[in-house]
């Protein structure tokens, strides 16, 4: 039997950065992780270079059932407390967009980073090692695992959600919260490309290749939730990080709202500035929209490409601006997890302290990163919310390495 202060499954961002803090405790930390390659989905993110953290992360920036819930920890620390980390190794990293961070040269000086972290600490690591079960007894959890049972008072899992299962994502955190009572809200690909009725989307077919700024919302009014992001038409639907964004947001029915002209009172330009001009209809809308999305519309409206603009009807012009200002398209499905980024859902944080991370039902039993109902937009928010997460749990874990051996 194999003995530590505290056990941590999944060594990915949140269970390497979590078993780093807490060894330096003076704990010991036993990380178990699945997988024979380290910290993979770290390592395919951000096109190879890791977007770490987004500078401007708040609680406001992610989708739950009670985004409030990661308030404290995101506070607690912040995008500034882990680039001050990034720093102390020296990592070159780079502001991409909109508070997006990269690393100047490989996903992989992060991983280094996080193992350097945890070597440093004296975390004894077990992988590739499978957890074949766990059951808690006599105040100890107990894990059956193929190097051999481990046991501790305290318990993390940190196990990811089911994204990208071509990499080792598992519904294994979902099933151990279950086990021990509690809530999941219902988990669900989020950061996925969306996909539509073949038939339906047929005309859509030769816009793929076409990439633009949208407006595009999960409804109207102002309720509804909105990004104004570029968009990407495929062969089977739209991908692009506006549609990425939007998809942890669908709720699996409803229609969306798309504005391709979102920076341009594309009807006033259409109808006030047409007196006098000699220019054709298409070479006016070709300046707001890609050409060939442009020639979709105007065909779309029954009117002629070579049409001279002043001669187009005010009427079809509001007509046409509308119908590029307000599209409304409905999705069939998402991409599935194979594609998707992240997972929507899990377990529910109604169940779980929000400055510790410890589960109400289960004392000694903590859930930290994605595995937990809370989903980051796409831009380094995901991976702030493991390390803010890990931290707040990982300061928590204070009991007395021989209170229980």
């Amino acid at each position: 039997m194999k003995k530590a202060d505290v056990i941590i499954i999944g060594a990915g961002a949140a269970g390497m950065l979590c078993a780093a803090r807490t060894a330096e405790q003076g704990l010991s930390v036993r990380l178990v992780d699945h997988a024979d390659t380290l910290a993979e989905k770290i390592r395919i993110s951000g096109g190879g270079r890791c977007n770490f953290t987004n500078i401007g992360a708040t609680w406001e920036n992610y989708v739950s059932k009670n985004p409030r819930f990661a308030r404290y920890a995101l506070s607690n620390y912040t995008p500034q407390d882990f680039l001050a980390l990034v720093e102390k190794y020296d990592i070159a990293w780079h502001e991409k967009h909109r508070g997006q961070l990269f690393c100047d040269e490989s996903s992989e000086e992060i991983i280094q980073l996080l193992y350097r972290e945890c070597q440093r600490a004296k975390v004894i690591w077990h992988r590739p090692c499978t957890v074949k079960d766990v059951e808690k007894r006599e105040g100890l959890f107990h894990l059956n695992t193929t190097d051999g049972l481990l046991q501790a008072p305290h318990l993390v899992i940190a196990t990811g959600g089911m994204a990208a299962p071509p990499i080792g994502a598992t519904d294994f955190g979902l099933s151990i919260a279950r086990q021990f009572g509690h809530k999941i809200v219902e988990p669900r690909p989020a950061l996925v490309p969306l996909i539509f009725d073949g038939i339906l989307w047929e005309s859509y077919k030769e816009l793929a290749g076409i990439s633009l700024e949208a407006r595009i919302a999960d409804g109207v009014g102002k309720k509804a939730q909105f990004f104004i992001e570029d968009i990407l038409f495929t062969h089977k639907g739209l991908s692009g990080p506006g549609i990425l964004q939007i998809s942890s947001y669908w709720d699996g029915h409803s229609p969306l709202y798309l504005d391709l002209c979102p920076h341009i009172d594309l009807e006033r330009v259409l109808i006030v500035d047409k007196q006098g001009s000699k220019q054709q209809l298409l070479t006016v809308l070709s300046q707001y929209l890609p050409k060939r999305l442009a020639q979709h519309f105007i065909r779309k409206n029954q009117l002629k490409e070579e049409q001279n603009w002043a001669e187009v009807p005010d009427k079809a012009l509001r007509q046409l601006a509308l119908s590029i200002k307000e599209w409304q398209i409905q999705p069939k499905g998402t991409a599935g997890y194979k594609k998707a980024e992240a997972m929507r859902g899990g377990v529910d944080t109604a169940d779980l302290d929000q400055k510790t991370m410890e589960s109400k039902k289960v004392s000694g039993l903590y859930f930290i990163g994605e595995v937990m109902d809370v989903t980051g937009w796409l831009g380094g928010y995901n991976f702030q919310w493991a390390w803010s997460s890990a931290i707040a749990c990982a300061e928590s874990l204070t009991v007395s390495k021989y209170e229980y051996f």
